[in-house]
């Protein structure tokens, strides 16, 4: 057997280690768009000293590592900086540990905050040039400094090519493409920011033009005083230009701590002024903005658009696109269902239905004949859960994982899993259990861990699997029509999204944050294929197939023996007393236990007919129905939950399938029976 081994940086960086990652940009740059992509369901509003607009942050995991992740307000420019620009390069420079000459300010830090270790500049990468004009004033504060050159495929459809790389070397700093709103280039860039992190590595200096630093030399050498250091905690160069700006805050604070030096500093910056074509806050400005237009220019031209990859941007827009990629997740989620109720029906009909017919003309009479039939029955029935539900859906699913659509599809549907605490990711599992919900559930444990995991298992046992869906469509399309079928789907859709905010209360500590890798489009490989496929079906051997014989043999003793009576009898005050049902549905609703579709033709069995309405009336056949589709998970389902969650949570998933089940059909029952007087 081959061992490899993979170096991984060392030490990693987690809990008190994890860094600090700013992210900081002009207005609708898509800043918050790169937050929201990678924040947790955890998200916590501060504001900077408890005034002005509100900074998000989050726990996000990249990797084994681990950042605090900061979205701070809009910046607009350090020069005569506007009241909200300035608390925001307060926070920047000091964090909430304000030096001495902001100390005596009304309103101090009110939440712990500390100062960040790397700063992600986000960039409109149709607007560069005013982007890099800021860029060279984050240069000044001393710090790692990333960009993220967003909006590319926009500024792509304008025809304007940016070198990314001759960007990064001019400023010195990496410079990362990315398209935010589709994911794009997300992963690296944090992947960037943490080697920012461990390396320390502060951008190259970016001083002004030569006949600005010889105007300014000797108001630089009078700030060059320990004590101004210390009562300032500010870089130099940033501290120089905003004196040499007339900033009204720094010039206060020097003239308020330092009076007998504000003569000589105005005397410098008159020096200064006289040395130069302008007054001395216009000229740096006007320099700023020169410098920004030869980076701009140097790196980036005017080229016609590029067609090499249209087919791929094609098929972003279809899956990544604000707007448009749900229909894209909708095209996926059509061809699950098509899947399920069509190809698994035809395929259900050529093996296991073809199973049982054949099975049914053995009626034994003896115990040993008994046993063997309820035998023959289990295995009637796994053929029935493999062959047309579960391996053609996990194909499928893997299939589309592999092509790098399903990444797709999770960061589309991101956004909507934070509502109920999950991220995007269990997406593939809660598609797989509309096939089944027990290789869903194994799906779950390879994509999740720690409180995702087991809030997403409790969950998917609520999604319709194809068994109960054929029981809805059966009964529910042929009594209740397709606005009651179509209710029933929406109402399972209503409580999955309730429980979920329910369970996010029960489980109060969020997971991180995760990064949505969009790896690039491949062409499915068969063998990557049938190994996860196995991956995610092995359980079915190994766990499901002796308890569902178990459970057989012992479902089919008791009814050998006329216990059906008794089991009746017993569940009367819940069959007859709650739910309005006859009953002889006991014995039905147990056999649900387990195999969800045995409850259809046990119904019929109990009541002698397939001609159910005469028996029951409308009102009760929509009570069965909703019970039965948030019923107990069957045997095989919480066969596997008892090795993905554990004996615990594997039991806390039965009594609350039974408590919601019980509840959401009687309260369904009352109404319903009020609109039949």
């Amino acid at each position: 057997m081959n061992i490899s081994s993979i170096a991984l940086p060392l030490p990693l960086l987690r809990g008190e280690r994890r860094p600090r990652v700013a992210l900081v940009g002009h207005l609708g740059t898509g800043k918050s768009t790169i937050f929201s992509a990678a924040a947790s369901t955890a998200v916590a509003h501060e504001r900077l000293a408890g005034e002005g607009p509100a900074y998000e942050e989050c726990l996000v995991e990249v990797g084994l590592d681990q950042i605090s992740l900061v979205d701070l307000p809009p910046i607009e420019s350090f020069h005569h900086l506007r009241e909200p620009d300035r608390v925001v390069l307060k926070y920047l420079l000091w964090g909430d540990r304000w030096p001495a000459i902001a100390r005596h300010e009304s309103r101090q830090p009110a939440a712990a905050f500390r100062a960040p270790d790397v700063l992600i500049q986000v960039i409109d990468a149709t607007a560069l040039e005013r982007g890099l004009e800021l860029s060279l004033e984050l240069v000044l504060l001393g710090r790692p400094l990333l960009i993220a050159l967003n909006r590319m495929d926009e500024a792509r459809e304008k025809g304007l090519t940016i070198n990314a790389r001759a960007l990064a070397e001019q400023l010195g700093v990496p410079v990362l493409p990315t398209v935010a709103h589709m994911g794009v280039g997300l992963t690296a860039l944090f992947a960037e920011a943490l080697r920012a992190a461990r390396d320390n590595v502060c951008p190259l200096p970016q001083p002004p033009s030569p006949h600005i630093v010889a105007a300014l030399a000797t108001l630089n050498q009078l700030l060059a005083r320990p004590e101004i250091d210390e009562a300032f905690q500010v870089p130099r160069p940033l501290l120089l230009m905003q004196l040499a700006e007339n900033d009204d805050y720094f010039l206060d604070e020097l003239g308020a701590h330092f009076p007998q030096l504000l003569p000589t500093l105005q005397a410098a910056r008159a020096v200064a002024a006289a040395l130069l074509p302008r007054p001395l806050a216009e000229e740096l400005h006007a320099d700023r903005h020169h410098r920004a237009a030869l980076i701009y220019e140097q790196a980036s031209r005017l080229a016609p658009r590029d067609d090499a990859n249209r087919g791929q941007r094609w098929l972003d827009e279809l899956f990544l696109h604000p707007r448009w990629g749900l229909i894209g997740s909708l095209a996926v989620f059509a061809l699950v269902l098509y899947m399920v109720f069509e190809v698994a029906a035809g395929l259900d009909a050529l093996t296991s239905a073809r199973l049982a017919a054949w099975a049914q003309e053995w009626q034994p009479a003896s115990t040993a004949g008994v046993v063997g039939r309820a035998v023959v029955d289990a295995l009637i029935g796994l053929v029935g859960i493999v062959v047309p539900y579960m391996i053609p859906l996990v194909v499928l699913l893997v299939a589309l994982e592999e092509s790098g659509i399903m990444h797709r599809v999770a960061f589309v549907v991101d956004r909507g899993f934070h509502h109920i605490g999950l991220h995007g990711g269990v997406a593939v599992p809660f598609l797989i259990g509309l096939g089944c919900n027990v290789p869903a559930l194994s799906a779950v444990a390879a994509t999740a861990a720690g409180r995702d995991r087991v809030i997403a298992s409790l969950l998917i046992t609520f999604v319709p699997c194809s068994a109960r869906s054929a029981i809805i469509l059966a009964l529910g399309g042929k009594y209740l029509g397709g606005l009651g079928v179509f209710a029933i789907f929406a109402l399972t859709l209503l409580v999955i999204a309730l429980l979920g905010q329910l369970l996010t209360r029960r489980y109060t500590q969020a997971g991180p944050g995760l990064i949505q890798e969009i790896p690039p489009y491949a062409v499915p490989h068969w063998r990557g294929i049938l190994g996860k496929t196995w991956e995610r079906t092995s359980d079915i051997l190994t766990i499901v197939t002796p308890l569902l014989i178990v459970g057989s043999v012992v479902l089919a003793l008791l009814a050998h023996v006329g216990a059906d009576v008794v089991v009746n009898t017993l569940l009367t005050p819940i069959t007859v007393w709650w739910l309005g049902l006859p009953a002889v549905l006991g014995v039905p609703i147990l056999f649900g236990v387990l195999r969800k579709e045995l409850s259809l033709l046990m119904i019929y069995q109990a009541l002698g007919t397939t001609e159910i309405v005469p028996l029951m009336n409308w009102v009760q056949i929509a009570t069965f129905l909703i019970f039965i589709t948030f019923y107990v998970p069957c045997l095989s389902t919480f066969a596997v939950m008892l090795k993905t969650i554990g004996r615990r949570e594997a039991g806390f998933s039965v009594a609350l399938s039974v408590g919601a089940a019980l509840a959401i059909s009687g309260a369904v029952r009352l109404p319903l029976e009020l609109l039949t007087r």
